[in-house]
């Protein structure tokens, strides 16, 4: 079953200009990132790899031009949308690491002030989108069901009221909660600091601090968090922890004070350890019925209060729902297979030559309008393609005709620069500068843009359809449910401070700083190289991200450094089901982390495939080169160096752009871009050699190798 798609790019191209003319860093790339997979982009400096990250996350140069391209995620274009959307994904839902720690650490503010602060500013800011989420999600839901339930109107109002009113009171006892957990976990800290200090008999002047605690103390006696049989106990205990604390004091015995810390303590542990209630159901329970509430352990009270909203509403309202979905499913698979017969019909016009221009503008409006109509907006995962579909023919449709109405201009300009370089060459004189070829928009190249977008969705669409067909329906709505208590819990996560505090101490704690309540306040330059990348591992991690781009974070570190990094990168991938982009010049950096792996050079991704396909049968003489010159333990020869240096991308190169670094290059090279050549349903290679009338040519010596020594080793590990 193929995975969730997180971001697709698609035909991306980026220049730059520069005094000299416009450099031309990425040229029509196109790759997929898959959920839960690290895909890792390889190649020299200059490649392109790196400003293809940043164009995903928003932060290109001042001199960059976006010339054309997709970059989709989340039923968005990243390509198209304002600086303000840009604020709400960046480092929230795209998150990056960059290459020198220090360029993303303020060296005169403290650790703790940079993990928690964009915490602080971005939680209110997903309070918000939370609560829109919830509160959309929910008028869809009534909307469908009100539609499919024509005869029981009253009651699917009736019903999706209730849901609201129990969600509001689930909000406000989660909330509840949380404020209670937050100051258990806080106070429980502190008074461990304080028994200590009472051991080491360093215990000074306790009282002011005993004081303060007292109200942080009473603010944990929620009932869902500290039990009711231990609240007398625990209130006894907080009120008397301050009586003969003078006397005590006198004395230097602080036993009295530490029997009841140590209660208190107690008390505080049991409860962090206990499972989180069912707020969800509970909500419901608290909300239908004055009963008390049943005695039991948190597990089963929820399995009591999951079986009462089960048995009371949950199991009705999630039938109803579920006949809603399924009528509106079938309501937008007919409009998606009214979608493709339109789009199919207007393959002829939009790729006959000449272009009737007035049916392209037509076009352009009635297709974008019945693709939009074809979106089920109650769908929780946006299809890209189809929310960016109308923006992205209209964007083709302007450049083709601005093309149009300044293609003539830019080639007389050229034309006379060209002439005016001539007359000075004729006249015996050298001119130290060249003619920038003409930036003119390529009107065919265009036009087959808008195919190709069409041809990509009515396919895009087919399989979506196919596959909608066999879609378990209680899934389905189940899944949608879960969104809105997601987004009912969301509204209520207020990071306050010390909220901000508890999660940095646990996320350094979980990216392997030592001590994490001492080094909280240290500065960057108390750190080590390798520390410091911890630092910024964790901030990238504070809100969650869905996709985290890693340029290149272990090339200022030393090797042992390097394989910790990597390892961490490693399991917090799996543990948070992270998708990864991962930016190096070095193959061998991303050997056992990869899932997939793009080589790139000049611009291009000249090799694609999964990481054993490209270790094992790499394809395109870049790829060996890479792996020639790649260190292992194994490796008596001398390595092997890449001959020459990249071209100068102001003017690329005709052909393949590494042809005049290979040996193996023939003629066409030199005259021709080869095309993607599929190797396998994963693996591609854009190389003449796999052409069918290439001479059959064998890595070198060195690549082949080190093939067969990691099959070999693979094979006796498999064996063992």
């Amino acid at each position: 079953m193929a995975t969730e798609k997180k971001l697709q790019v698609h035909n991306l191209r980026i220049s730059f200009r520069t005094n000299g003319g416009k450099v031309q860093a990425v040229r029509d790339i196109s790759f997929d990132l898959h959920k839960g997979e690290t895909l890792a982009i390889v190649g020299e400096s200059g490649s392109g790899k790196s400003v293809t990250s940043k164009a995903i996350l928003g932060i290109q140069a001042g001199n960059a031009i976006t010339e054309g391209g997709e970059i989709l995620y989340d039923g968005q274009d990243l390509l198209k949308i304002s600086e303000e959307d840009f604020y709400k994904l960046r480092g929230d839902k795209i998150a990056m690491i960059f290459q020198d720690p220090l360029s993303s650490l303020n060296p005169i503010m403290r650790i703790g002030k940079q993990l928690t602060e964009a915490m602080i500013l971005k939680g209110r800011a997903r309070q918000r989108n939370c609560k829109e989420n919830f509160y959309a999600k929910l008028s869809l839901m009534e909307k469908y069901m009100t539609e499919s339930h024509p005869n029981q109107v009253a009651e699917v109002k009736k019903k999706c009221e209730i849901f609201r009113q129990f969600e509001m009171k689930h909000i406000e006892l989660e909330q509840a909660y949380n404020e209670a957990h937050e100051a258990a976990e806080l106070m429980l800290v502190d008074l461990e600091h304080m028994l200590f200090l009472i051991e080491k008999k360093a215990l000074k002047e306790p009282g002011s601090q005993l004081e303060n605690m007292k109200e942080m103390l009473i603010k944990a006696l929620n009932p869902y968090v500290v039990a009711e049989d231990r609240a007398a106990q625990f209130k006894a205990d907080v009120k008397n922890m301050t009586a003969g604390l003078g006397a005590q004091q006198k004395k230097g015995d602080f036993s009295k004070l530490q029997g009841h810390l140590e209660n208190i303590c107690m008390v505080l542990k049991e409860a962090l350890a206990k499972d989180k209630p069912n707020f969800f159901a509970l909500g419901y329970y608290r909300f239908s019925t004055k009963d008390p509430a049943p005695t039991g352990t948190v597990e089963e009270n929820n399995q009591f209060y999951r079986q009462y909203l089960d048995d009371h509403f949950m199991l009705d309202f999630i039938a109803m729902a579920e006949t809603a979905i399924g009528k509106a499913d079938e309501k937008f698979l007919a409009l998606r297979e009214e979608a493709i017969t339109q789009l199919q019909s207007a393959l002829p016009v939009l790729g006959a030559k000449p272009v009737n221009e007035e049916e392209l503008k037509n076009l352009c409006a009635s297709l974008g309008k019945v693709v939009n109509a074809s979106i089920n907006p109650i769908d929780i995962v946006k299809d890209s393609a189809a929310y960016t579909f109308a923006g992205s023919f209209q964007g083709f449709v302007n450049q083709y005709f601005t093309g149009k109405r300044t293609n003539g201009q830019k080639i007389r300009k050229y034309e006379k620069e060209l002439a005016k370089y001539n007359r000075l060459v004729e006249k015996g004189k050298n001119p130290d500068w060249q003619v920038a070829a003409a930036s003119v928009i390529d009107l065919d190249q265009v036009q087959e843009n808008i195919v190709r977008l069409v041809n990509n969705l009515i396919a895009h669409y087919q399989q979506r359809n196919a596959a909608e067909k066999h879609v378990d329906l209680n899934e389905k709505t189940v899944a949608l449910i879960d969104y809105l208590k997601e987004n009912a819990s969301g509204m209520v996560l207020k990071i306050t401070k010390q909220a901000a505090k508890n999660k940095a101490l646990k996320l350094m704690e979980e990216v392997g700083i030592p001590e994490p309540r001492k080094r909280y306040r240290d500065y960057p330059f108390q750190f080590s190289g390798g520390m410091r990348q911890r630092i910024v591992i964790a901030i990238a991690l504070a809100a969650n991200p869905d996709i985290l781009i890693c340029d290149e974070p272990t090339t200022a570190l030393d090797v042992t450094i390097q394989a910790q990094i990597l390892e961490l990168i490693n399991r917090l991938k799996k543990q948070r089901n992270l998708s990864i982009i991962f930016i190096t010049h070095d193959l061998g950096v991303v050997a056992n982390m990869a899932d997939r792996i793009a080589v790139m050079y000049a611009g291009k991704i000249v090799e694609y495939g999964t990481s054993e396909e490209i270790f094992y049968e790499p394809a395109h003489p870049y790829t060996w080169a890479l792996l020639s010159s790649m260190p292992d333990l194994d490796t008596k020869e001398k390595l092997e160096a890449i001959p020459g240096t990249p071209p100068d991308m102001i003017y690329p190169p005709k052909g393949d752009a590494f042809a005049q670094r290979n040996r193996y290059a023939m003629k066409i090279d030199f005259e021709k871009q080869p095309p993607a050549f599929p190797i396998s349903d994963t693996h591609w290679a854009a190389t003449w050699l796999l052409h069918p009338n290439a001479p059959k040519v064998e890595p070198p010596k060195t690549v082949t190798e080190r093939i067969a020594r990691m099959k070999a080793r693979m094979g006796g590990e498999a064996n063992v």
